[in-house]
């Protein structure tokens, strides 16, 4: 499942794009208009250097060079919105030995800096903890991050709760 954001300028009810006020939406990719995943996949095929020059790019996706423009700076994917800021994960974990130790050996692998650890007291043989991490440098998306940890022994369950 792929989830993006794509931000909006209100101004006096209409959509504009050089509002001051910015309305950020959390959209599933199956509800997006076309156009804009397609945004999102030229952005990434240039950062990767899948392609050198932005025609190559959109002409590889079938999208115009002007909806690229129009849309370039509008929209990203939610892993985005977490670089470079904190973002708070929430996790529900089998009570044994080691399964924290294995998250947080997982976050140091691929460059989180861990700011907080909350691990409550183990209910049932099930452990909940919430771990905010620093993803400034990251060298995975957030979103792979969480589908790392979501495979770990014991992991049950893995959301992130927000991101600063």
């Amino acid at each position: 499942m792929q989830i993006h954001l794509f931000r909006t300028h209100r101004q006096k009810g209409v959509n504009k794009m050089k509002s001051e006020k910015n309305t950020y939406y959390l959209v599933h990719t199956s509800a997006m208009p076309e156009v804009l995943e397609k945004t999102v996949q030229v952005n990434e095929m240039l950062s990767r250097g899948e392609v050198r020059t932005i025609y190559e790019a959109v002409d590889k996706v079938g999208i115009s060079r002007s909806a690229y423009y129009k849309y370039r700076n509008h929209v990203f994917p939610f892993y985005e919105m977490g670089k470079g800021r904190i973002v708070t994960i929430s996790l529900v974990m089998d009570h044994v030995a080691g399964c924290l130790m294995a998250v947080l050996r997982e976050i140091a692998r691929v460059k989180g800096s861990i700011v907080t650890i909350n691990q409550n007291i183990p209910y049932l043989q099930v452990a909940n903890a919430t771990v905010s991490i620093e993803t400034r440098d990251l060298n995975v998306h957030v979103e792979e991050l969480i589908n790392n940890l979501k495979v770990i022994d014991g992991v049950r369950e893995v959301k992130i709760m927000g991101n600063e």
